[in-house]
């Protein structure tokens, strides 16, 4: 038994010696979160997308990083890294074992490093302001220094950071403080300038352009100058398309460069990394970015967001973790290298079942195989239905299978608008070449059918119990009156002069017609055509929406009245509030058609809603200020010296009731805690 104990003993010594004999690799849970983008534009947690399993800390037992700046995984499975504190190019394998140092006495900062597949080292070195190259071998083959160009500028300096490769052995090298874009350098002739490549543009606000235009020469040379952002990183992907990561570029931030140097990414909003570090190409179109603070970002070849996860390091080392990227990198098995240069190691972060299973259908989809993709696109859907690009992938690869039900029914639930529309034109158009001609008969059916009827009503009269009834109706005073607003929105100063002078005011059908308001409003907001719509989807705030409906009517009869009260004006509260009713006809008259049309307009053809949206609008603010002008008899200038005070008085109000609501809220929650306390002490 005491044998049995010593060998369990001694079991354990020697477990524990081999764990602190491997300083380069530690594993640990996952400590971060990792979110996506939903068809919205807003940011949602999701799966863990990549799992963070190991870190190295130093290559075999002796070699340790200082202050490194790159990373690159050749095509031989080996990792480089610029070891800028060192002064060298460390070779690695990828669990962190030696194969050689490279360019020791040599190179003086290297800040980048990329390699070919035939083992051709490139290094950018800051300091020395050239670009080295050496073999395999790690011996030094070529070097170039600053371009003997007039193009290049005679005054700018050459101080390489970043910098690829193509086929071709052309090289594009990002310098530091160079603002006209990459230099582009061709091997031939020692070192040929061709040109500078992806050049951002200066951005400005229209502040900026007024300041400019108004001021003198020497006030305007005062001012900063406006130029644009020199690239932070930059990769190249199996195409030979450039990708650039900038800082300070807002929607530009992550660019796609075709040879031509046109950015083929369109700006997605605020799904970009804050302060961009590296980035990298991926194995399936994708691309990754990697933000100083460690978050890492992961995209389609369009720009969208797939996944951001990891985060910064809080003295707690735990793994995934960073302190201040400066690389990222990324092996055949879709495992990701970032490199830290704060803490001198590599984080290794692998792909979980739910991202290679994304990755392969990525894959499938960019090859064309439509079909195939779908099987593993279903998969992602059962892990995590509300995944709104796997939605959007799905719609996309149905729709090339020509089955547009299923492609619209995924579209909407990722909520791809481009897609939902081009589905929606291919199924319309089956629709008309089916049912053309019936509607064309069921509207001569229709037409022949009111001359038949017109005809025999002009010998027997047989309409004229329609007509009584109808003559009847206009004098009574509601539907009177229902039938002046719609002669107010014809004539609004006639029609104004009727309700101030001709007892047209009607407290009945204005209330009517701003309920009928409301109904359309909720309506057309909630089950209006798919590319119309505005709110989410299973969202509904219809009480909300009655408030705000009813506050803003109320406050904005009240507010106009006490100005205009102030101001001599001769309208009543009736009169008022009666033809701010009257003046929300257009939109009770013109929705409907604008609803109808959202349900059968594609996203090319649905300018014609929006342009009857503003015809609405523009005819209620028209026939609201005439009818504010008329009812008050003001002259023109009284009549905007009144609206202006108007909003300044509704204004006050708004803030008024928002502090009132404040108030109330605090007292509300001061009993709900006094009586809480109380229940508490007294034991209940």
């Amino acid at each position: 038994m005491k044998k049995l104990r010593r060998y369990l003993v001694m079991g354990l010594v020697a477990l524990l010696l081999v764990t602190v004999m491997l300083p380069f690799a530690s594993y640990a849970t996952t400590p971060y979160v990792t979110y996506t983008v939903n068809g919205y534009g807003q940011i949602r947690q999701t799966q863990t997308a990549y799992l963070a399993y190991a870190t190295i800390t130093k290559f075999g037992e002796e070699v340790s990083l200082s202050a490194p700046s790159d990373i690159c995984i050749a095509s031989d499975g080996h990792m480089y890294i610029a070891d800028t504190g060192n002064k060298r190019i460390v070779e690695g394998t990828l669990d962190g074992e030696l194969i050689k140092v490279v360019g020791e006495g040599v190179l003086q900062e290297p800040k980048g490093v990329y390699v070919l597949d035939n083992g051709d080292i490139y290094v950018a070195d800051r300091s020395a302001e050239k670009v080295f190259i050496f073999n395999q071998d790690g011996e030094l083959i070529n070097e170039y220094g600053k371009p003997d160009s007039p193009l290049y500028g005679d005054e700018m300096k050459f101080m390489p950071i970043k910098l690829v490769v193509n086929d071709a052995g052309i090289m594009f090298v990002i310098c530091e403080s160079n603002t006209n874009g990459i230099v582009e350098i061709s091997p031939t002739e020692g070192g040929m300038f061709l040109g500078y490549f992806g050049t951002n543009f200066a951005t400005t606000d229209i502040m900026t352009i007024i300041y400019r235009a108004i001021l003198t020469d020497a006030q305007r040379a005062r001012m900063i100058s406006n130029t644009p952002a020199t690239p932070t990183n930059l990769a190249i992907d199996s195409k030979g398309l450039i990708y650039t990561v900038t800082l300070g570029n807002k929607s530009d931030t992550l660019k796609r460069l075709n040879i031509a140097g046109t950015n083929m990414i369109k700006g997605q909003g605020d799904t970009y990394a804050d302060a961009p570090a590296a980035v990298v190409a991926g194995n399936h179109d994708n691309v990754y970015v990697a933000d100083q603070q460690g978050y890492i970002f992961e995209y389609n070849s369009d720009g969208e967001m797939l996944f951001t996860f990891g985060g910064p390091n809080d003295d707690s080392q735990r793994v995934g973790l960073s302190k201040m990227v400066s690389g990222i990198a990324i092996d055949t098995e879709d495992r990701i290298y970032v490199l830290d240069s704060d803490l001198a190691q590599v984080q290794i972060y692998e792909p979980t079942e739910f991202t290679e299973l994304m990755h392969h259908a990525l894959y499938l989809y960019s090859k064309g195989r439509y079909t195939e993709a779908k099987e593993p696109l279903a998969q992602v859907l059962q892990m995590n239905s509300m995944f709104d690009y796997a939605n959007k992938a799905m719609g996309r690869s149905y729709f090339q299978e020509e089955n547009f039900n299923q492609a619209m029914y995924y579209a909407r639930l990722a909520k791809d608008y481009d897609g939902y529309s081009d589905a929606f034109w291919e199924l319309r158009n089956v629709w008309l070449k089916d049912n053309v001609m019936t509607a064309i008969i069921l509207c001569v059916l229709l037409y022949v059918a009111y001359k038949v009827i017109h005809a025999i009503d002009q010998r027997n009269h047989f309409l004229n119990p329609i007509r009584r009834t109808y003559r009847r109706m206009k004098k009574n005073t509601f539907f009177n009156n229902l039938a002046y607003a719609g002669y107010y929105i014809r004539k609004p100063a006639d029609g104004a002069y009727g309700i101030s002078a001709e007892g047209h005011a009607n407290w009945l059908a204005s209330t009517f017609i701003l309920v009928v308001f409301t109904i359309e409003y909720i309506v057309n907001k909630y089950t209006c055509g798919f590319l119309m719509k505005t709110v989410m989807e299973g969202r509904y705030e219809i009480a909300s929406d009655i408030g705000i409906i009813v506050v803003v009517m109320v406050a904005l009869t009240v507010c106009t009245y006490l100005v205009s009260t102030i101001n001599e004006g001769e309208g009543t509260v009736k009169k008022i509030y009666t033809f701010f009713c009257y003046s929300l006809l257009p939109y009770v008259i013109l929705t409907p058609v604008q609803y109808a049309l959202s349900h059968i307009l594609s996203q090319n053809e649905i300018f014609l809603t929006n342009m009857l949206q503003i015809v609405i609008y523009a005819w209620i603010v028209v026939i609201a200020i005439v009818g504010l002008k008329e009812v008050n008899n003001f002259t023109a200038k009284e009549t905007v010296k009144v609206i202006f005070l108007t909003a300044f008085t509704a204004l006050i109000l708004a803030l008024l009731i928002f502090i009132i609501y404040v108030l109330w809220a605090q007292l509300f929650d001061f009993i709900v805690a006094i009586v809480g306390e109380g229940v508490y002490r007294l034991g209940f």
